[in-house]
C-alpha cells in the first residue's frame, strides 16, 4: 500500500478529534513553519513567530497531549528549572535572560512536536518532509551561490569561507541537512532508483560538504550507518536485506566518487583537506578545545549551582565546545543531569520504537539515526539552542508514543 493510501486509511488519524478547517489550517501552518525553520541568519526568525502561530493552530485543532510523553515533559522541565535557578545571580544581564528564554521557547517546541505526531499522522509526517526538504534544498541552494560567487554580495552565506547558508554558522547548518538526506536515503534504498531522489540526495550532500563541518560529516556518518543497520534489523525478509546491503553499498561507491569530483574543484581542494584533517590546531595546546574542557570539568565540579548563560566565557574567555559540560556549567548539576538524562533516554526509547512495524516506521529510523549523531556531536559542540535538534527530539518521542499505542492496539 502506498503512503499516500496509508495516510488515507491509519485509525489514528487525529483528524477525528477536530474539525476538517481546523486540521487544514494546522497543516498549512506546520509547513511554512518547517519551510522558514533554515532563516537563522535573524533574530528572531520568521520561524520562531510560525511556532506560536503553529501552538495557537495545534490547540484549535484540538491536538492531545499523551501521558507517553510525561518523561519528555518532566526531564525538560528539570533542564529549565536548573537554567532559572543558575540565572539568579546574572539576572542584570539582558543577554543571559534572552539566552534562558530561547531554552523556554524550545522546549516548547519539542513538546508540541511531540504532541503533533504521536498519533502518528502520516498527513502531518507527508507534510513535514515535504517542507523539510524544501527548505534544505533552499538553504543549500544559497550556500552553493554564496561559495562560488554566483551573485553580488553572496559572501552573506559564508563563514570563514565555508558555507552557513542561512544559518549563522556551519556547524549548525551542515547537521540541519542530515534528516532530509536520510529520509531520502531510505527511499532509494527500500523503494528503488528515482532520477529525481538521486538529484536531490546528490545536491543536498554536496551542502554538507561545503560546509566543511568535521562534526557534521562524522555526524552524516554515524546517522547513516544507523539507519542501515536498523533497516536491517527491521526488514521482513531477506530479500529486503540483501537489497538494502547492496544498494547502502552503492550508495556507498557513489558518494566516494562525488567526493572526488568535488575536491578536483580548485575552491574546494585546499579547504576540504585542511578541514579533512582529524586535529586542527586549535584542538590541542592551551586555549586548545580540549584544554578547554579540561578546565570546563574543573569548574562545574566547583559549581554545583552552575555559572548562568555566558558565564564560562566571561570570566575564562574561552568556550568549552561539548553540550554535556554546557548544561553542567548554565544549568548547574541539576539541569545537566536532566540533560544527560534526557538524551540517553531518548537514545533507549527510540531504539527499541524503531524496530516495531508501523506505517511510519521509516520517519523514525530516520528521525532516530539523526538524534544519534547529534547525540555524538553534542561531545564537540554546543547544540541545546539547535532548532532542528529540538524538532528530531520530538518525533522521536512523538513516533516513539505512537510505536506504543499502534502495538498495544493489536494485542
Amino acid at each position: 500500500m502506498s503512503e499516500r493510501a496509508l495516510a488515507a486509511s491509519y485509525p489514528g488519524r487525529s483528524d477525528e478529534a477536530g474539525s476538517a478547517l481546523s486540521q487544514r489550517l494546522l497543516n498549512i501552518v506546520l509547513f511554512v513553519a518547517v519551510l522558514t525553520s533554515p532563516i537563522a541568519f535573524i533574530e528572531p526568525s520568521p520561524h520562531d513567530a510560525l511556532m506560536i502561530v503553529l501552538m495557537a493552530a495545534s490547540v484549535a485543532a484540538r491536538v492531545r497531549f499523551d501521558r507517553k510523553l510525561v518523561p519528555l515533559t518532566l526531564l525538560l522541565a528539570i533542564w529549565l528549572a536548573g537554567a532559572f535557578f543558575a540565572l539568579i545571580p546574572v539576572l542584570d544581564q539582558k543577554q543571559t535572560v534572552q539566552y534562558v528564554a530561547t531554552s523556554s521557547y524550545l522546549v516548547v517546541a519539542a513538546i508540541l512536536f511531540a504532541c503533533l505526531f504521536c498519533d502518528g499522522d502520516l498527513v502531518r509526517l507527508i507534510i513535514l518532509r515535504r517542507g523539510y526538504v524544501i527548505a534544505a534544498l533552499i538553504a543549500t541552494a544559497a550556500g552553493y551561490v554564496g561559495f562560488f560567487h554566483l551573485l553580488p554580495s553572496s559572501d552573506i552565506f559564508l563563514a570563514n569561507d565555508r558555507v552557513s547558508a542561512t544559518f549563522k554558522d556551519p556547524n549548525v547548518y551542515g547537521p540541519f541537512l542530515i534528516y532530509p538526506l536520510l529520509l531520502l536515503l531510505i527511499e532509494f534504498m527500500t523503494r528503488g532508483l528515482r532520477l529525481t531522489t538521486l538529484a536531490v540526495m546528490i545536491f543536498l550532500f554536496g551542502g554538507l560538504l561545503l560546509s566543511f563541518s568535521r562534526g557534521a560529516w562524522a555526524h552524516f556518518a554515524i546517522s547513516a550507518a544507523i539507519t542501515v543497520m536498523l533497516l536491517l534489523a527491521s526488514a521482513a525478509e531477506s530479500r529486503m536485506r540483501r537489497r538494502i546491503l547492496l544498494v547502502s553499498i552503492a550508495a556507498l561507491v557513489g558518494l566516494a566518487v562525488f567526493v572526488v569530483a568535488l575536491i578536483s574543484v580548485p575552491a574546494v581542494h585546499d579547504m576540504f583537506l585542511e578541514r579533512a584533517k582529524a586535529i586542527q590546531p586549535y584542538d590541542i595546546g592551551p586555549g586548545g578545545r580540549f584544554w578547554e574542557q579540561r578546565l570546563a570539568l574543573g569548574v562545574i565540579l566547583e559549581n554545583p549551582n552552575g555559572l548562568g548563560p555566558f558565564e564560562f566565557f566571561r570570566l575564562y574567555g574561552t568556550q568549552q565546545h561539548d553540550v554535556y559540560m554546557q548544561a553542567f556549567l548554565v544549568y548547574g548539576w541539576i539541569g545537566g543531569a536532566a540533560y544527560t538524562a534526557l538524551v540517553m533516554v531518548t537514545l533507549a526509547i527510540g531504539f527499541r520504537s524503531s524496530l516495531v512495524p508501523a506505517p511510519w516506521q521509516t520517519y523514525l529510523i530516520a528521525a532516530y539515526a539523526t538524534f544519534v549523531g547529534e547525540a555524538f556531536e553534542g561531545f564537540i559542540v554546543d547544540t541545546d539552542h539547535w532548532r532542528h535538534f529540538f524538532l528530531i527530539l520530538g518525533l522521536v518521542w512523538g513516533l516513539t508514543a505512537a510505536s506504543i499505542n499502534l502495538r498495544r492496539s493489536t494485542l
